[in-house]
């Protein structure tokens, strides 16, 4: 699974649909720290790794919250589909 999909599980057990999300992405573009995002959500310094590497899934809540942070729709830091490779032809 690539960096940025959420692979969650069920109460059941089965696999769910992965969450892709550009949060690596937008903190880099912003010069901001996992521990600066961290601290203004809220949240521990590692759920921000955790979530960047695609281990854990946010609430609707934190998911909105991570949008607002940053200034742009929640579509924008998470999609359903895989986003598009900066520099590919794609876009």
């Amino acid at each position: 699974m690539s960096s940025g999909a959420v692979s969650n599980r069920s109460k059941a057990g089965a696999q769910a649909e992965p969450i892709y999300n550009r949060i690596a992405v937008l903190r880099a573009e912003r010069g901001i720290s996992r521990r600066a995002l961290a601290e203004a959500l809220g949240v521990h310094y590692q759920t921000v790794g955790y979530l960047e590497r695609g281990e854990y899934s946010p609430s609707l809540y934190l998911a909105m919250r991570i949008a607002r942070y940053f200034e742009v729709p929640v579509e924008v830091v998470f999609s359903t589909d895989p986003f598009p490779r900066i520099g590919s032809a794609e876009g």
